[in-house]
C-alpha cells in the first residue's frame, strides 16, 4: 500500500496545542514544536475506529485479551522482548505515569537523577512531587553526545538518590544509547539501589543505521527497572492517552497499582493501540523512509546555505537538534528571531542545562513544508546579516 505523506491538515481549529502558538492568520506557517505529527494517520487506524464506533458501547472499558497480545507482540517482534501480562499498568501517558511512578517509588526529599538537555516534564515529574532534582549535564561531542559517567557514577552513590529516570531514545538531542552504555548505567543503579525509569516512548522511532536496545532486554537488571513505552509518538495518538508501563518487580507494581486506586483507559485509547500494533507497521516503516528523506533534506540544505548552524546527528526520534550558538543572541533574542523567521520551535533552554543556544525542530511533517520553513530561515538571516 502507498501512504500520504504529502498532505497538511489544517489543525488551527481542532483544539491542537501545538498549532495555538502561532498567528492564527499565518496559513502558510506550520509549527515545529510539540512532538506530534503533521502526517495523515495510517488509514488502518481510522478504518478500525470508524468500525469499532458502529459496533461499540461505550460504557467502562478496560484491556482486553487482544489488547494484551497486540502489545506483547510488538514489543518481541520490535524490540526483542515479550513482557507477561502481569508486568502491566496501563496509564493515560508516559509523563502521568512519571509521576506516579516517583510519588509512589521514592520519599520527599529523595533526589532523582536526569541527564540534561532532556525533555522537560522529567523536571516537572520530580519537583512537583517534592522530591529534589540532580542533574548530570551530557557531554557535547560537537555532532553527538557522550554520558558523563564519571560524573553520574559519583551522583548515583549518593545515598539520597534513590531513582533515575533515563530518555532512551534521548529527547532533545537524538541520541540512541548503545546496549553497552545501558547496561554500565543498570550496573551503577543497582549496584546503588537507585531504581531506573527508561521512558523509551520513541523507541520505536530508529533511523537507519541505527539500533535501539530496550531495557527490557537487559534481564539481569529487570527488577530493578521501569520500562515507559507507549504508541503516541509512533502512531501520532497522543490525543488517545494511552502507554504501557512494564514493572517486573512485583513489590513496586503492587505499591503503584494500589495507590492509583480504580483506573482505566479510554475505550479508543484502547482499540487505537491494538489496531496501530496489529495493523499499521507497514505505516511505520514507510513513514521511516519520509522522517530519513527530511533528515537528509534539512542537514544538506543546512550545510550548503546556512553552515553557522550546526547540525546534530539524529538517530532516533524525529526531533533534529541544531545549534545556533554561532548567531550568538541571548535565550530571548534568539527565540524572537525564529518567531520572525517563521520557525516555532521549542526553544533549546526549555531542556534545561545544555539546551541554551539550540533549537529542536520537528521533522514530522510534509518535506515540502519543510523546503519552505528553511528557504523563510536563510531569507531571515540574511537580513539580519545585511543589519549587522
Amino acid at each position: 500500500m502507498t501512504y500520504d505523506f504529502t498532505a497538511l491538515i489544517d489543525r488551527r481549529e481542532h483544539g491542537s496545542v501545538k498549532w495555538r502558538d502561532i498567528p492564527l492568520n499565518s496559513t502558510d506557517i506550520v509549527p515545529f514544536s510539540v512532538a506530534d505529527m503533521e502526517f495523515v494517520h495510517p488509514p488502518e487506524l481510522r478504518e478500525g475506529l470508524k468500525k469499532f464506533t458502529d459496533e461499540m458501547i461505550f460504557g467502562y472499558t478496560g484491556p482486553t485479551d487482544r489488547y494484551y497480545m497486540s502489545v506483547q507482540d510488538w514489543m518481541e517482534q520490535r524490540h526483542g522482548f515479550r513482557p507477561p501480562r502481569e508486568w502491566f499498568l496501563e496509564f493515560p501517558g508516559v509523563v502521568p505515569a512519571l509521576g506516579e511512578l516517583v510519588r509512589d517509588l521514592t520519599q520527599p526529599g529523595d533526589q532523582i537523577l536526569i541527564l540534561t538537555p532532556v525533555y522537560y516534564p522529567f523536571r516537572s515529574a520530580v519537583r512537583a512531587n517534592g522530591r529534589t532534582l540532580v542533574q548530570s549535564e551530557l557531554i557535547d561531542c560537537g555532532t553527538t553526545y557522550d554520558i558523563d559517567f564519571d560524573d553520574v557514577a559519583d551522583k548515583l552513590a549518593r545515598p539520597e538518590v534513590t531513582m533515575m529516570i533515563l530518555c532512551s531514545p534521548h529527547n532533545p538531542v537524538g541520541r540512541i544509547w548503545t546496549r553497552e552504555e545501558l547496561t554500565r548505567l543498570c550496573t551503577l543503579c543497582r549496584d546503588n539501589n537507585v531504581f531506573l525509569v527508561a521512558d523509551e516512548i520513541h523507541a520505536d522511532l530508529i533511523l537507519p543505521g541505527y539500533m535501539h536496545t530496550s531495557v527490557g532486554t537487559l534481564t539481569e537488571f529487570l527488577d530493578n527497572t521501569a520500562i515507559c513505552t507507549a504508541p503516541s509518538k509512533t502512531f501520532n495518538i497522543a490525543g488517545l492517552q494511552v502507554s504501557n508501563i512494564f514493572i517486573p518487580n512485583a513489590e513496586k507494581r503492587e505499591r503503584i497499582r494500589k495507590n492509583r486506586g480504580f483506573a482505566v483507559l479510554n475505550a479508543y485509547g484502547y482499540k487505537a493501540c491494538e489496531l496501530v500494533y496489529t495493523e499499521c507497521g507497514a505505516w511505520l516503516d514507510a513513514l521511516m523512509e519520509q522522517l530519513e528523506h527530511n533528515r537528509m533534506l534539512v542537514k544538506s540544505y543546512l550545510e550548503k546555505n546556512l553552515p553557522e548552524i550546526r547540525v546534530y546527528d539524529l538517530q532516533g526520534t524525529y526531533l533534529q537538534w541544531l545549534d545556533f550558538r554561532a548567531f550568538d543572541m541571548p535565550t530571548r533574542q534568539l527565540e524572537q528571531f525564529m518567531h520572525q523567521a517563521g520557525w516555532y520551535c521549542d526553544e533549546g533552554y526549555i531542556f534545561g542545562s545544555g539546551g541554551e543556544g539550540f533549537e529542536r525542530l520537528n521533522l514530522a511533517c510534509p518535506s515540502w513544508v519543510l523546503e519552505r520553513a528553511l528557504e523563510r530561515l536563510k531569507q531571515a538571516v540574511r537580513e539580519r546579516e545585511a543589519r549587522i
